[in-house]
């Protein structure tokens, strides 16, 4: 069956790699269990039930792209994403998370259109490549940003807008010490550092009286809270148009990068470039995105993490399947996702937000017309707190500066037009 199913081998690897490959994947994403659901709780989410949804989703979307697409990648809810729907797209939403949930499951939707059909490379390639990169530093270091305010080492300020936190606080003390421990584990190659570190900062809150102890395994959470509560009539809304594309690109660029990135280091990209059964990854990961929207979750996309696994030996669906598996055995593990406090996610999202900055090391810093709207998408998206108006403020300086230069013709029309509709978001706002 197992060879029916999964072509082990044709694909050189054997059910014990590949098992022992999805837990290594398993170890180096399984902090999302526990950041998740604080970051949607925050967004006045049900804790227990966003934790249920969490490994829902992720053992719903790495089934299907083990069973369907049989490939070794897993996913799970995305970082970033989930910090721009807990704190922009739903206080933007005066608090209604169902409405966000919406927006959510309609990108999904419309994600998985786009993967039937050639749409899909056009839509990826009409986005110039610099603003790909800024917008993939961007995003974080918003994620950054988030992480240093949980975790109280900077605050608002009326004067400076931003400024310094009260380093003396443990919350603080404890995420910054978590970060240095977090990075000398990651440089030493310790699987599961992230979850390590996460898990560390808890204990010693714990042992500091900064937490209360509620255990370790249960049974799982009530998911009603959050189960089918997305508003949908509400996300077609004409004003939300904006959120939705923004999930949708977000979404779709991340997983194009990850399957290509994951493909390449697996040796599975073919002699002329292309990726076998790229389609029917990109369905499995739109149809995840669908199922984690309905769960109660924000976007559930391919994590990058799944590049582990491959390292592992993973070459096959059984990688994901195993972590589909992982997953769903994690859901017993509601009491000690709820005791990790926002300051214990911290070091994770600061460090996740030092691996994407390396996108702007791609970028052709020779030609300032492609550098300084990168740059621009990069910094606006943490300053603005809000990955839409990064995204279209860098989408207009990236036309009117190639108009201004007289090099028009390196402009599409879809580029054109996205940036047109920005503009005219912005002037009606």
């Amino acid at each position: 069956m197992f060879e029916r199913v999964f072509a082990l081998r044709a694909n050189g690897t054997t059910i014990r790699t590949e098992v022992l490959a999805g837990a290594t994947t398993y170890l180096t994403m399984a902090y999302i269990i526990f950041v998740n659901p604080a970051i949607l709780a925050a967004a006045g989410m049900d804790f227990g039930a966003v934790f249920v949804a969490t490994c829902l989703a992720a053992a719903a979307g790495s089934l299907i792209m083990g069973l369907y697409a049989n490939y070794p990648v897993a996913l799970a809810p995305g970082m970033g994403l989930n910090a721009y729907f807990a704190f922009a797209v739903v206080p933007l939403f005066d608090g209604d998370w169902r409405l966000a949930l919406g927006c959510v499951f309609v990108s999904g939707f419309l994600f998985l259109l786009l993967s039937l059909s050639p749409l899909r490379e056009r839509m990826v390639n009409s986005i110039p490549r610099s603003l790909k990169y800024g917008i993939g530093a961007g995003i974080g270091f918003f994620l950054a940003l988030i992480g240093l305010k949980n975790a109280g080492v900077v605050a608002d300020d009326p004067v400076t807008l931003v400024a310094l936190g009260d380093l003396g606080h443990p919350a603080a003390l404890l995420a910054c010490a978590g970060f240095v421990v977090l990075v000398a584990l990651q440089y030493r190659r310790v699987p599961g550092a992230i979850m390590l570190t996460v898990l560390a900062i808890t204990l010693a809150a714990l042992l500091l009286g900064l937490q209360e102890f509620k255990g370790v395994a249960a049974a799982p959470p009530s998911l009603a809270p959050t189960f089918l509560q997305m508003d949908l009539a509400g996300a077609f809304q004409a004003g939300f148009v904006t959120i939705v594309f923004v999930f949708l690109l977000v979404d779709l660029l991340d997983t194009t990068g990850t399957l290509v990135s994951v493909a390449q280091r697996a040796n599975m990209v073919g002699a002329d470039g292309n990726i076998p059964r790229l389609r029917k990854a990109m369905v499995a990961d739109s149809s995840a995105t669908i199922i984690g929207a309905a769960l109660g979750t924000s976007t559930t996309t391919s994590y990058i993490e799944s590049a582990a696994g491959v390292d592992a030996g993973g070459r096959t669906g059984l990688t994901a399947a195993t972590v589909g598996g992982l997953f769903i055995a994690s859901l017993v593990l509601a009491p000690l996702a709820e005791m990790v406090p926002l300051y214990a996610t911290a070091p994770a999202l600061v460090f996740i937000a030092c691996l994407m900055a390396r996108s702007l090391a791609d970028i052709d810093w020779g030609d300032v017309s492609e550098t300084a709207p990168a740059i621009l998408t990069a910094i606006a998206i943490p300053l603005t707190f809000s990955i839409a108006t990064g995204i279209g403020l860098g989408l207009i300086s990236y036309v009117a500066i190639k108009l201004l230069a007289g090099r028009g013709r390196e402009l599409n029309i879809a580029v054109v037009a996205i940036a047109a509709a920005f503009v005219l978001k912005l002037a009606l706002q």
